[in-house]
């Protein structure tokens, strides 16, 4: 299996995030991403891949203009207003506010186009995201040319984005502008299982409405657990996209033989729904060593995983997300693409 992998990411580290405890250091570190090349070293997995340039027009395919103008200027517009400290929201506009007027303060915008205080910009924050978008977007070139399978390691993760908001760590929603770019040339349908502990927020709404795209969710009850507004079983899709947007929450301390009974039964409906494409968006915090979930997947249950969704024979791009014990993350998510090389 070929790992696309750039250098970029390191260009984004935030100092701080803004959580229940107050602001503590961000969990989502580039050590994440280099302890995983590491392992994909270690275990010859395959070729490791520069991405390709894309420019902009894929991302505006899934993103609306003003939100990717923004983000591409935040960090001068935030120095220009004499900041000096990485850029965070600390006010939004909440219901019978106006949500439709972008501002015109720096302080302002951050707040309308985020989820929370979880996306820090950096002064090269632009340069790691769009390179980030690009991994994945060469990652399913890859597999468009004919490749069995790619893994997209992704860094800044993307599936908390939405059109035009930018939260949980993510800025871009790469497994969305990845979907969206199977579409755009001669996919006519593609089906995204998310895995990751966290609910995928941002690729639901990007496509609650739509039938060319199957979303299928394993997360953590949004009830109880980030980002709690949606991720509900009862959120199915509207109008034409009624039936296509599946959820799976469950609660804390969940045994993996009940969760992998929730992979079975997501990977029976994307075999009904017949894509031309499988993408995963390959979250490792269900390890139950994960510092931000509640989850207890041990890191041989990531192979199994991993055979799961090779028994699907579908053509399949790997999208890296979530993982924040970094000690493991390298041996989690390179299990699952061992998992799913080994059952080929």
């Amino acid at each position: 299996m070929q790992t696309i992998y750039s250098e970029q990411h390191k260009l984004h580290h935030g100092d701080f995030e803004l959580i229940a405890d107050g602001l503590v250091p961000v969990f989502e570190m580039p050590r994440r991403a280099e302890i995983i090349l590491a392992r994909v070293k270690a275990v010859g997995l395959g070729e490791i891949l520069a991405p390709k340039d894309f420019g902009l027009e894929p991302i505006k395919r899934i993103h609306s203009p003003a939100f990717v103008r923004f983000l591409e200027n935040a960090w001068a517009e935030w120095a220009a207003a004499g900041h000096a400290k990485h850029a965070l929201p600390y006010t939004w506009a909440v219901r019978g506010m106006n949500q439709t007027r972008e501002p015109v303060a720096i302080e302002a915008k951050l707040g309308f186009y985020s989820l929370d205080a979880a996306a820090p910009i950096t002064p090269t924050t632009w340069a790691a995201i769009t390179s980030s978008v690009n991994v994945a977007l060469t990652g399913a070139e890859l597999v468009k040319n004919g490749l069995s399978s790619a893994f997209a390691l992704c860094r800044p993760p993307g599936h908390h984005a939405a059109a035009d908001y930018m939260g949980g760590y993510c800025f871009f929603n790469n497994v969305a502008v990845a979907a969206q770019y199977f579409l755009d040339n001669g996919a006519a349908r593609v089906a995204i299982l998310d895995i990751d502990y966290h609910h995928g927020n941002g690729t639901q709404s990007i496509f609650y409405a739509r039938d060319d795209v199957l979303l299928v969710n394993l997360h953590g009850d949004p009830s109880v657990e980030y980002p709690y507004f949606l991720g509900y079983a009862d959120e199915t899709g509207s109008g034409v996209g009624e039936g296509f947007n599946i959820n799976y929450p469950m609660p804390h301390g969940i045994s993996f033989a009940t969760w992998f009974s929730s992979l079975e039964l997501a990977c029976q409906k994307i075999q009904a729904y017949k894509p031309d494409v499988l993408l995963v968006s390959l979250g490792v915090d269900t390890f139950k060593g994960d510092p931000i979930s509640k989850f207890l997947l041990e890191s041989d249950d990531y192979l199994k995983i991993g055979s799961q969704i090779a028994g699907l024979n579908i053509p399949t791009l790997f999208v890296m997300e979530g993982g924040y014990a970094v000690e493991e993350i390298g041996v989690n998510a390179v299990n699952v693409l061992l998992g799913f090389e080994q059952s080929s």
